[in-house]
């Protein structure tokens, strides 16, 4: 399920900062721990396991605020509008939507840093429509798509181009994990119809994650258009979690851009 958050600015502060992905992901955490203190925490510490690994299965876009003022120089964004949306998904079951407009409607948030931020509150919750799905889909990016390799003799991560020769094999993983993860699903295997596309050229973002802090590090991604033909199991999951990895700090969210003819 996809939600759109609208926000009216109640401050008179303008500035928000370039890397703010991990101060939304900080909010809808502490939103949802308000609510359900049981599920935040899963999600939190656990989230769906299968094997050895971990997926919290929500996402969110960037923020939408009209034509700011890019100060680089600053890594801030100057804001001119009065209203910022945001759009946030949860692999939940039809049956939460109240749950979770009721969740976060009239909810007051400050996004930012100690410096620079922004006083919000919460105006209107909706749920958005969803797509027509087929086998093949078209998407863009809209948040940078992380794919990782671990290197052993580093203990930094490899991040990888949308061009590299084993992108589409380590999306395919990582979606097939997720899917795999979530209760009472027949499990799909890993010889699935699958075949992504590139479309375009992608543009690398580089992202500081907990900025400020003992434990501030920098995340690469990308954003491009691409196609994909894969179930349609897999295509719900993605609008509804993300593609990639990192999704709960904001990480490859993607609109479908319609679907290709059978």
């Amino acid at each position: 399920m996809r939600f759109k958050i609208t926000f009216n600015r109640t401050g008179r502060q303008r500035m928000l900062p370039m890397d703010y992905q991990y101060y939304l992901s900080a909010w809808i955490y502490k939103v949802i721990g308000k609510a359900d203190p049981e599920f935040s925490n899963f999600l939190h510490t656990e989230g769906y396991t299968t094997g050895t690994k971990q997926f919290k299965l929500f996402n969110y876009s960037p923020l939408d605020f009209g034509r700011p003022t890019l100060w680089k120089e600053k890594t801030l964004f100057e804001i001119h509008v009065e209203q910022l949306s945001l759009s946030v998904s949860f692999h939940l079951a039809d049956a939460a939507e109240k749950f979770i407009i009721g969740l976060f409607n009239n909810q007051q948030v400050y996004i930012g840093d100690q410096f620079n931020g922004l006083d919000l509150v919460v105006s209107q919750v909706e749920r958005l429509p969803e797509p027509k799905l087929k086998n093949t889909m078209n998407y863009r990016a809209m948040s940078p798509v992380v794919v990782s390799l671990k290197d052993e003799n580093s203990k930094y991560a490899q991040y990888l181009a949308p061009t590299d020769k084993s992108y589409s094999d380590l999306i395919r993983l990582n979606l097939l994990n997720k899917y795999n993860s979530i209760p009472n699903v027949t499990a799909l295997s890993e010889d699935l119809n699958f075949h992504f596309r590139l479309k375009g050229e992608s543009k690398s973002k580089l992202v500081t994650i907990r900025p400020y802090t003992p434990e501030q590090s920098k995340v690469r991604g990308f954003v491009f258009d691409f196609s994909l033909t894969c179930p349609i199991e897999i295509h719900q999951l993605i609008l509804a979690a993300g593609i990639g990895e990192k999704n709960s700090m904001g990480f490859g969210w993607v609109t479908s851009t319609g679907s290709v003819p059978d």
